[in-house]
């Protein structure tokens, strides 16, 4: 019999010919990572043959030249004679395990909430089938015999299956008896027969759904059958090393890098899939789709189309709707001929994540006039509302970069632990906050800094223009030509050193809040509208979720309405997408959604940069338009107007990003 030899381990075992690396490695006591139980889909047990005799099955799992060093996967790879295999580290099953972002775990929107109800019917199904055996008097074919048998369960006019599938149906009907499982999914009009299965396997079917956002990645793994969601998971993207916002990843793609991005944002996706299946003991081979949502340019590369178009007029895309592919094509691990789907975006900048919001807030069919702000790296803004039996919605988007997410600021920092998440400014001056994880601070993320910044101004530190009084506070001091202001000082910081925020930061800050309030003041003014037409605000978004919504309507993020009108929705994104793979229903709710809605470019309103730089003053240059800050402001006796020259001439140059 051969041998098989495995380094470093330095152990030999005699196996059959014919059985896989795998098997072999398992015989000889060698733990390899696999999650796909040897379907050659997952990729995680690959190893090295050094010498001997094998055969391997092709894989597109192997790059060239990873197979020209010898890179094998072990599930898929037969002995033929003896053989020496180098196990790398990685591949080793208590060293390949996938490590998520903790920290990142607070964006995973696990939580279930009533929303908009459609009918139970997933884009991928699995459907159990006992067919009459042919005779000379039901001499049908096999293909056509299933397609039968199917239609007598499902209204499925038109139907196909590939090569594969038809190839291997006549020895799989007859070998268990003419009892299967099909798996059914959809694409556009038709159903394909994705996988046949001898016996009964539609107890196992599961599905994925995806939030693709700029700033983090969320997956939640859901049972097709009784729609329960099992299990979610969330990282922060991995193409934040190529940039921070979607426009310098697409000046990066344009540059030769959109192959990278696309493998990065695939492999962050992978990584989820990995951990969710392997957490709750669930094979990728009963995974049969994933439903991605996400912005114009972050679905753009995860498919990896070219998205230099949506940065330069008119702001077309390559597609607002690509149809349902093959997930491995994509080169997403799960069920070889699974499917996915991407959620259909807009038009413009505003993608399938705002599609998912508003069929997930159910605001297409809502009799009152509501508007749904994300917050977020990209800001979309959506104001609809159901009248005379007609939905109409208009959309936009503004870039207000990465400011919320706590980056280009000095001490910002991402939502994770050691985080000042909320602060609150005595009335003598002192800082009091909270860090996630009640941990010792390290830095300020988005909803702190927007805390911050509107203590600072009811407590006079800042005037309404943003910038620091020096003689009003102690805290205030000058380094390197520019004021800060010290939140914590070094000796109570995880960093030993002073956690401040500069006069830089908060310009920055106000850039960000300037650009969504500007976006939703041009989408009112555009329908005619004025703030007290509308009945109702969502904030969407994981960051969202954080905001503390008297502190953002202090520093004009949002406008100013009683708080009852305004309530948090979650991440949107991820709640529509899971929505769509659960139900043709809303699938088909979403393309419609998509087709009906109106996007609305800011950079053709005629003074969008006079709003823009209005927005600018904390919390705008006319302070009537929030009566509530300016009542406020007046009993604390902060000035209304700012000392100095106006910044509407000071920054009259400025032209904010658009997207």
């Amino acid at each position: 019999m051969p041998k098989v030899t495995f380094h470093p381990d330095e152990v030999s075992v005699e196996v059959e010919r014919g059985v896989t690396l795998q098997a072999a490695a398992k015989a000889a006591g060698v733990e390899l990572a696999s999650i796909c139980g040897g379907d050659g889909i997952c990729g995680r047990c690959r190893v090295i043959v050094k010498n001997g005799h094998i055969e391997a099955a092709p894989t597109t799992l192997l790059n060239r030249e990873e197979i020209q060093r010898g890179y094998v996967l072990a599930c898929q790879t037969k002995v033929l004679g003896n053989v020496e295999v180098e196990v790398p580290p990685e591949t080793r099953a208590e060293e390949g395990q996938i490590l998520i972002d903790i920290d990142a775990q607070r964006f995973r929107a696990l939580y279930q909430e009533e929303r908009v109800s459609f009918r139970h019917e997933p884009l991928v199904q699995k459907l159990y089938l006992e067919l009459p055996p042919p005779s000379l008097h039901d001499n049908l074919a096999d293909q056509q015999r299933l397609y039968r048998e199917i239609r007598r369960h499902r209204d499925y006019p038109i139907m196909q299956m590939g090569l594969k599938i038809l190839r291997a149906q006549p020895k799989l009907l007859r070998q268990h008896d003419w009892k299967v499982t099909a798996t059914l999914g959809l694409r556009g009009g038709t159903v394909e027969i994705l996988q046949l299965e001898g016996g009964d396997t539609s107890s196992r079917n599961y599905g994925i759904a995806v939030d693709v956002g700029t700033s983090t990645v969320v997956a939640h793994l859901v049972d097709l059958n009784s729609g329960r969601t099992i299990d979610a998971e969330a990282m922060y993207n991995s193409q934040r090393a190529y940039g921070e916002e979607v426009t310098r990843r697409i000046i990066y793609a344009e540059r030769g890098g959109l192959e990278q991005l696309q493998k990065t944002v695939v492999n962050d996706i992978n990584n989820l899939i990995t951990a969710l299946v392997s957490r709750n003991n669930i094979a990728l081979h009963d995974c049969s789709a994933v439903v991605c949502a996400g912005n114009t340019t972050m679905m753009h590369l995860l498919l990896g189309l070219d998205p230099s178009s949506i940065r330069r007029d008119p702001y077309v895309s390559c597609s607002t709707a690509p149809p349902p592919v093959r997930a491995a094509e994509v080169g997403i691990h799960i069920n070889p001929r699974g499917l996915l789907y991407c959620v259909p975006a807009i038009g413009g900048w505003v993608g399938g994540d705002v599609t998912a919001g508003i069929l997930a807030t159910g605001l297409y069919e809502s009799d009152k006039t509501v508007m749904l702000i994300d917050v977020g790296t990209n800001g979309e803004i959506v104001i609809g509302r159901r009248e005379d039996g007609f939905s109409w919605m208009v959309t936009c988007s503004a870039s207000a970069g990465p400011a919320f997410e706590g980056s280009g600021v000095k001490c910002g920092m991402k939502a994770s632990r050691g985080a000042i998440e909320r602060v609150q400014i005595s009335h003598d001056g002192n800082v009091l906050y909270k860090t996630v994880g009640n941990v010792k601070p390290k830095g300020i993320c988005g909803s702190g800094l927007i805390d911050l910044v509107a203590g600072l101004l009811e407590a006079g530190f800042i005037d309404r223009s943003g910038r620091l009084i020096p003689e009003a506070s102690s805290r205030i001091r000058e380094r390197d030509g520019l004021l800060e202001f010290v939140v914590v000082p070094a000796q109570r910081s995880a960093t030993e050193k002073d956690i401040v925020i500069t006069q830089a930061d908060i310009e920055n800050l106000l850039r960000a809040k300037a650009a969504i309030y500007a976006g939703t003041v041009i989408l009112m003014k555009s329908l005619n509208l004025d703030v007290t037409d509308i009945d109702r605000v969502f904030l969407a978004g994981g960051f969202g979720n954080y905001l503390d919504r008297e502190k953002a309507i202090m520093i004009g993020l949002i406008p100013d309405l009683p708080l009852e009108k305004i309530r948090f929705v979650g991440n949107t994104s991820i709640i529509g997408a899971k929505m769509a793979l659960l139900s043709r229903e809303a699938w088909e709710k979403c393309e419609e959604i998509a087709q009906s809605a109106t996007y609305y470019d800011l950079i053709s309103f005629p003074h969008y940069y006079e709003e823009f730089l209005a927005a600018k003053f904390l919390p705008h240059t006319e302070l009537e338009r929030f009566p509530s800050v300016q009542k406020r402001l007046t009993e604390k006796g902060v000035k209304a107007l700012p000392p100095g020259p106006s910044p509407l001439v000071t920054y009259g140059r400025e032209v904010p990003k658009v997207g």
